[in-house]
């Protein structure tokens, strides 16, 4: 897929009719427009001249975009269009603001507030007039891009929200040009009284509100652009710059551009592997969380694939590359992620898409009201007033206000929460979700290995077993091993040193420990040097298939018992897959884990389903093939899930994992809390409902509005002139920001609370504000709160409950009235001791 950069489009309008003009050429078979990122993948063959004249012809221009090139080599760009844009926007904001406040303070302080005016402006009409347009003009001016942006639109029949602003900016600014003729008109006669009449019809500062005011909203969408350029910087950061090869004999340090097929290279412990190849000699652990996100490192010798960004942890490699440049696993995941984006179908704002249908029907409306007035008789001053009023009062303000107020204030209510939405796209579209795609580790799991189970043989203690075992596994670099020396110190174990320590790869661990020889490692390797009761092979295979690793001691001929280690389920996991069920979303969980682990611990956590022992490209094929059953949200921690999140309507990332994951993904959970993911898509359907009440109110006050100012009951005696106009457009802008504030009042802890709603509205209004506070002693985490809420909201009388780790309370709210001692002893019997109930 080729990709370009497009440059000139401000909303849904602008990369639709892009999209459109370019897939109307012959030979391209698709094409995808991303307003975010301004980028475009075509694919087809049309030459990249005809797509780039294609899009200047549209009103835009374009550029052809250079690929990842390189791993590593390859420089990450700087200065991108989205940052570039929210700078400019910044400068643009700041400067509309100031000019604003001295145009505000001279065309309504001195009216309203009885500020004093500078001297040669008091009782001169005209010169206070000749000092707003100045204002309004600067203002315009800075605001300039708006105008250009609305022009090209309408000339090229496809108008979009830019041409909205310019028309109502454009109207006010043209009215108040025309008052001030007809003010000078009247200075010229001598009538004082009429001109100073004249400057209450003046509207330059509705003019330089309504320009400012889309500039704030502007800023806050250039915020999001550029996340996709920076998760891409983190990928290419990932490898190093230099490698270590052997030319003639020599050891040299080089860019890592210039290794090529064949080339021998070297990796000492600790150093990062700089491109994919194979192992000619040593031994080894490798990282390689970073392309699979197994948390567990892959044991190499002689004959091992290696790949490049994956961390060399314990032994000497001896590597010869096998795959350089842009072949490497870690550039097609950085090819994969710049793809996925280029792809990824833009948002369509509402009123982005009617915009094309309102603002000719709006314009067609002023015309006629225009010329209706002045064939009827009422002079072209009454007339052109007329068609003016219905342009001012037509301001897209509240139209434009209807989706950002809404998206800023859900986005500080998920900020409290700890829930951070990068963009408006992303609080929109997260209640969409059908689908719920998960990252094993350090998603649903902890991410660390942890002794989960120590079964000693008969006649053996678990004190002397875990002893042999820490003392076997201190001079081991294995995370395994950590975990166990991890259990040793929780329980205060003390331990001697193993001497004549050796580590067989793949096997396990030998020493010389209190005169006797110990080992330790799988069965296989156990099986060797001592007899293992059948017993401890039959509960050992029960530990495997719950996916735990089942590890086995010896000390001399006898057989010790076995210590399973595992990545165990995060405490909240089960509940939040639970709860996302109940919502009507299937869970699917996605893992570079075996199939064996992966179906035991996605048992374990209740899942739909599993998908397992899936790579990066892997994970993002299978996020593609679930769009298949609709929207698909993907939540992962890794630079792993770096496509496979991009891929997705939606990705979430764990506030815990990489920083790629979380530069890729449009929301970042914040506690790295699982049971956030439900509480995020419950927050974007409130923020939806809001947007589209919001949106009503917007169309029912135009629809209302409109024939309003064009005069229909001014043969009751009913007339709007264009003050009253722009006041009806600053009340409908209030209207929309107040609906907005309510979004305060979100009950973030009530995973029930939409699928609730029905039930309650069959209770009288005393049940339904029946409510009583628990205060709850013990409670630690989020499981606590889990356990509280099922006991409580089992209780017929009990409609839902509001549970706080981190308050300590419970709000329980009541369909019927229940004796507070029923309620303690509920809590109490989940071992929570309860102190009031109020």
């Amino acid at each position: 897929m080729e990709q370009y950069t497009v440059t000139g489009m401000s909303c849904a309008a602008c990369s639709a009719r892009v999209e459109k003009a370019v897939s109307q050429l012959p030979g391209v078979t698709a094409c995808s427009v991303n307003l975010l990122t301004h980028s475009m993948g075509v694919e087809g063959s049309a030459s990249q001249e005809e797509i780039i004249r294609a899009v200047e012809q549209a009103g835009y221009g374009a550029a052809t975009r250079e690929r990842g090139g390189t791993a590593s080599g390859t420089t990450a760009p700087r200065g991108t269009p989205g940052e570039e844009e929210e700078i400019f926007l910044r400068h643009r904001l700041v400067s509309s603001l100031v000019f604003l406040a001295a145009l505000m303070y001279v065309s309504m302080g001195h009216m309203m507030l009885g500020w004093p005016l500078p001297g040669f402006l008091h009782g001169n009409p005209m010169a206070v007039g000749l000092v707003q347009l100045l204002l309004t003009v600067v203002i315009m001016v800075i605001n300039q891009r708006l105008f250009i942006s609305g022009g090209k639109s309408l000339w090229h029949r496809a108008p979009n929200m830019d041409a909205l602003v310019a028309l109502g900016a454009g109207a006010a600014f043209v009215y108040s040009v025309y008052v001030l003729f007809a003010m000078a008109g009247a200075m010229k006669l001598g009538d004082w009284a009429a001109a100073e009449a004249y400057g209450m019809d003046l509207y330059f500062e509705s003019a330089a509100m309504i320009l400012t005011l889309i500039t704030v909203g502007k800023m806050l969408e250039a915020q999001a652009k550029g996340k996709t350029t920076d998760a891409l910087k983190s990928l290419m950061d990932l490898a190093p710059k230099t490698a270590v090869v052997e030319r003639q004999g020599k050891t040299l340090s080089i860019p890592v551009e210039q290794v090529v097929k064949g080339d021998c290279f070297l990796v000492r412990p600790g150093e990062t592997i700089p491109v994919d190849g194979v192992v000619l000699e040593g031994i080894s652990a490798v990282n390689e969380s970073a392309l699979t996100g197994e948390s567990i490192p892959a044991d190499k010798e002689a004959g091992d694939p290696v790949s490049a960004a994956t961390l060399n942890q314990s032994g000497f490699l001896r590597c010869q590359a096998t795959r350089v440049g842009e072949d490497t696993t870690l550039a097609q995941i950085i090819q994969m992620v710049s793809d996925a984006a280029a792809t990824k179908a833009p948002i369509a704002k509402v009123a982005d898409r009617v915009s094309g249908v309102f603002v000719p029907v709006v314009i067609a409306i002023a015309v006629v009201t225009t010329l209706v007035w002045t064939l009827l008789g009422y002079g072209i001053g009454f007339a052109l007033a007329r068609g003016i009023s219905v342009l001012v009062i037509s301001c897209p303000c509240a139209l434009g206000l209807a989706t950002p107020v809404a998206i800023m204030v859900g986005s500080g209510v998920g900020a409290k929460h700890g829930i951070l939405f990068k963009h408006a796209e992303a609080l929109e579209e997260t209640g969409k979700v059908q689908v719920v795609a998960l990252d094993k580790t350090g998603t649903i799991t902890t991410g660390e290995p942890t002794v989960t189970e120590i079964l000693p043989a008969p006649g053996v203690t678990p004190e002397e077993l875990l002893t042999l075992a820490c003392s076997l596994e201190e001079k081991s670099e294995h995370p395994l091993a950590k975990a166990i020396l991890e259990k040793g110190r929780k329980e205060n174990r003390v331990w001697d040193e193993v001497t004549e320590f050796q580590a067989l790869p793949g096997n396990g661990l030998t020493g010389h420990w209190k005169g006797e020889n110990a080992a330790g490692g799988n069965e296989a390797f156990l099986g060797t040097r001592v007899t293992i009761p059948e017993e401890s092979r039959k509960a050992a295979q029960t530990l495997a298939e719950s996916g735990k690793t089942p590890l086995f001691f010896a000390l001399g001929d006898r057989f010790l018992g076995i210590i399973a280690v595992a990545d165990t389920l995060k405490e909240d996991s089960p509940m939040a897959i639970e709860t996302l069920r109940s919502m009507g979303i299937r869970v699917v969980m996605v893992t570079g884990d075996n199939e064996r682990t992966a179906k035991a611990i996605g048992d374990q956590a209740g899942v739909n389903e599993v998908i397992a022992g899936v790579l990066p490209d892997g994970k993002e094929a299978a996020v593609r093939s679930l769009k298949a059953q609709g929207k698909v949200a993907m939540v992962g921690d890794g630079i792993n899930d770096a496509p496979a999140l991009t891929r997705a309507d939606i990705g979430l990332a764990i506030g815990a994992g990489t920083d790629v994951a979380m530069d890729a993904a449009d929301v970042v959970l914040m506690k790295s809390r699982l049971g956030d993911v439900p509480g995020a898509i419950r927050l974007s359907r409130s923020v939806l409902r809001n947007i589209h009440q919001n949106l009503f109110w917007a169309f029912l006050y135009n629809t209302i509005g409109i024939p309003l100012a064009a005069g229909v009951l001014i043969p009751l005696g009913v007339t709007l002139n264009p003050m009253f106009a722009a006041a009806a457009m600053s009340l409908s802008s209030f209207c929309v920001v107040t609906n907005a504030l309510r979004l305060n009042l979100f009950r973030w802890n009530s995973p029930a609370q939409e699928e609730k709603q029905p039930l309650e509205k069959n209770h009288n209004k005393e049940d339904m504000t029946m409510e009583k506070t628990m205060k709850i002693e013990g409670m630690m985490c989020a499981h606590c709160e889990a356990r509280v809420k099922k006991a409580l909201e089992a209780l017929e009388e009990v409609s839902a409950a509001d549970v706080s780790h981190e308050a300590g309370t419970a709000v329980v709210h009541l369909n019927k009235d229940v004796p507070a001692q029923v309620l303690k002893e509920t809590v109490e019997a989940q071992d929570y001791p309860v102190l009031s109930v109020e």
